[in-house]
């Protein structure tokens, strides 16, 4: 394409799941599970072009989705599609496809995440490349907990010196929600996150990564319950 972008987001997607059958397709809380996290990026001004690398092109056309003036449906070559290749592979064939400044990167495996928890990630990324010199952002969940290795010895804190677990130095899980790169990071590290990334915390009722059976029913419970919430004190 010769189109020249500012955000493009990235949303790979393809036909088979092997813990959740047809996971990508099936209703999760009213509407199948792509829909809910590209709803999102559709809603967010600042995403020009989402960009769906698949195999399935053909369920996508079932459920309703072609082509628009801001979604680009591209087949995925048959070298990188199966369950053990590399995300990176995918990447990087969006990458050499598309001209864009900044590219996010979410998955539909992450229907609660919103459009204003990804407008802020944005904004935090501009921030940190204009003024802090980073070059990449990972959504993260914040923990400060007690953690214990296997062998039950203390990995955080001192077990002689119960500190209250709010003193205790934060620890990070990549949760898989959002990425947020440019090309050149991308090829400095040949992956998502950059040499010097910024780590995002998302709020813990938005960083469901749905990857097994009761991961999609403790997000599905919440989606449902946040839909309840609406419709009973819905915005004035």
């Amino acid at each position: 394409m010769s189109e020249s972008y500012k955000t493009v987001a990235l949303l790979p997607m393809k036909a088979h799941s092997a813990r959740v059958k047809g996971k990508n397709f099936r209703i999760f809380a009213g509407k199948p599970l792509f829909r809910w996290i590209l709803d999102t990026l559709l809603s967010v001004e600042e995403i020009e072009k989402i960009v769906i690398n698949t195999d399935a092109r053909h369920i996508l056309e079932e459920n309703g989705l072609v082509n628009t003036d801001r979604v680009l449906i591209r087949d995925r070559k048959p070298e990188i599609c199966g369950d053990h290749v590399s995300m990176n592979l995918v990447i990087e064939d969006d990458l050499d496809a598309i001209d864009a400044e900044t590219f996010v990167m979410t998955h539909t495996t992450n229907p609660l995440l919103s459009g204003p928890t990804l407008q802020e990630a944005l904004q935090a990324y501009n921030k940190g490349v204009m003024e802090d010199g980073k070059d990449s952002l990972f959504t993260v969940n914040e923990y400060q907990t007690r953690f214990y290795r296997e062998d039950g010895s203390a990995v955080n804190h001192d077990p002689n010196v119960l500190l209250p677990t709010q003193e205790l130095e934060p620890w990070y899980e990549e949760n898989s929600n959002l990425y947020i790169f440019t090309k050149q990071s991308f090829r400095e590290t040949n992956a998502r996150i950059g040499a010097a990334p910024i780590l995002f915390p998302t709020p813990t009722l938005e960083s469901a990564d749905i990857d097994n059976a009761t991961q999609w029913r403790i997000a599905e419970i919440i989606a449902l319950a946040e839909m309840l919430v609406q419709t009973a004190h819905p915005p004035a």
